[in-house]
């Protein structure tokens, strides 16, 4: 079984998509750190390799707000969104055979601390001064310049610390996405930096939900305006949700969740302001 989206991202290569669609797939290792069953693995097709995340479908932990056997779905889902803004958040992403039985099949994003530095190159030691991570813990009173703070808490040491995050506009793409998906689950280790020096958002099976399920650690622009440019894209994936879109997305979520998505859409097009946080539940736990 493979099934390939309609709307491809436009930045992550059509030879590397070809290769995650046909390439024999062969297990790396298990990304231990993972809920649910996840696996890295290699795409060999020819003499192309690439490599790529693959979460079985049998592998996906019960949960009891999210049927059975649908996170592999909204995985994708999410990706389809992704697509049609053009913001290209989620990497490449299908559903497909593997060695465990069908499942999402997400390009590997590499990052720049996925090589170890050089102890002999004279420059190895400048990421050690790189200043915060776009999603950190800092000591409290110490926020530097272009850094939203989110909340602040406790450290395992009982130290005062703040969650912050950059005030990046790739990072405020991210949050406008999580809105438009719903994402009950945007953790600081779900967003990536990618050594293309793109922003990456991955682990969306809890996505897409009729209900409100917001959470997520990029508040940092809760209460302010969303950008006309933002809102061209969002636009543009209103009307794509009455195309093709929507008839794709209702082969992997259900036709109510795709109308919560398009409700979704048409409230921040008629409010263009990024939503607050309640009382609830509005981080996830753990934070990173």
């Amino acid at each position: 079984m493979s099934t390939t989206p309609e709307f491809d991202g436009p930045d992550d290569g059509a030879d590397a998509q070809e290769v995650l669609r046909r390439g024999e797939l062969t297990v790396i290792g298990r990304i231990r750190s993972a809920s649910n069953a996840t696996f890295l693995c290699e795409a060999v097709l020819e003499e192309r390799t690439q490599h790529c995340v693959y979460k079985p479908i049998r592998g996906e932990a019960p949960l009891w707000d999210f049927p059975d056997g649908t996170l592999a779905g909204r995985e994708l889902g999410s990706y389809l969104v992704s697509a049609a803004l053009g913001w290209n958040i989620v990497p490449y992403t299908i559903i497909r055979d593997g060695p465990a039985g069908p499942g999402m099949l997400q390009r590997w994003v590499d990052q720049p601390t996925d090589t170890p530095a050089d102890p002999d190159d004279p420059e190895a030691d400048d990421t050690a001064d790189a200043g915060p991570d776009l999603i950190d813990l800092l000591p409290s009173g110490r926020i530097p310049a272009g850094f939203l703070p989110v909340l602040e808490a406790y450290d395992y040491a009982g130290a005062e610390v703040t969650l912050v995050h950059a005030d990046d506009d790739r990072l405020r793409r991210v949050a406008v996405f999580d809105v438009l998906v719903n994402n009950a689950d945007r953790k600081g280790g779900h967003v990536l930096s990618g050594v293309d020096g793109q922003v990456y958002g991955v682990d969306h099976g809890v996505t897409l939900h009729v209900e409100d399920k917001l959470r997520t650690v990029l508040w940092g622009w809760a209460g302010k305006p969303v950008d006309d440019d933002t809102l061209g894209a969002v636009t543009r994936l209103s009307d794509a949700l009455g195309d093709a879109l929507g008839a794709e997305l209702c082969c992997h979520i259900t036709p109510r969740e795709v109308a919560a998505l398009r409700a979704r859409v048409v409230a921040l097009l008629r409010n263009p302001v990024m939503p607050t946080p309640d009382r609830r539940r509005p981080i996830p736990w753990p934070a990173f």
